[in-house]
């Protein structure tokens, strides 16, 4: 299997069980990511069995898809990585059954550490429903 990039199915193989993109894992939210030009992206839409309460979606389940979108950007490059930091700024509540764009962008890289933003943008009106910048660490060669 190879990403639209050409990478390797060695990249896919090893995160197969990724609770947010990997497609081995059958509670998993299945999220299938690719790089276009200089941006990681993906598409969801959340369930009812992704919401916290009163018909809207979960906010850790909503942190798991930009903490991912982000790390993406990196493991679609070719290269592992783990999350350092992360903070996240909630804009407006997405209610299940909403679709969603997410976005993951490098902001700034020196040495082992990336620092990365991603969105949560609703396809219908393109507002942003969440955002998080985060620190990423390079995985040791």
């Amino acid at each position: 299997m190879r990403d639209e990039q050409g990478h390797a199915e060695k990249l896919a193989s090893s995160s197969n069980r990724c609770f947010v993109c990997g497609p081995s894992n059958p509670i998993g939210l299945n999220v299938s990511f690719r790089l276009d030009e200089e941006v990681c992206r993906g598409e969801f839409t959340p369930r009812e069995v992704h919401m916290g309460y009163d018909g809207v979606t979960h906010g850790g389940i909503i942190f798991s898809l930009l903490d991912d979108v982000m790390a993406n950007w990196v493991w679609l490059g070719g290269e592992r990585c783990f999350t350092a930091r992360a903070d996240i700024r909630y804009r407006s509540e997405l209610p299940v059954g909403t679709p969603i764009r997410l976005e993951g962008r490098c902001l700034k890289r020196k040495g082992r550490l990336i620092q990365m933003q991603g969105l949560v943008i609703r396809a219908d009106d393109e507002a942003v429903v969440a955002e998080a910048t985060a620190a990423f660490m390079l995985a040791p060669a």
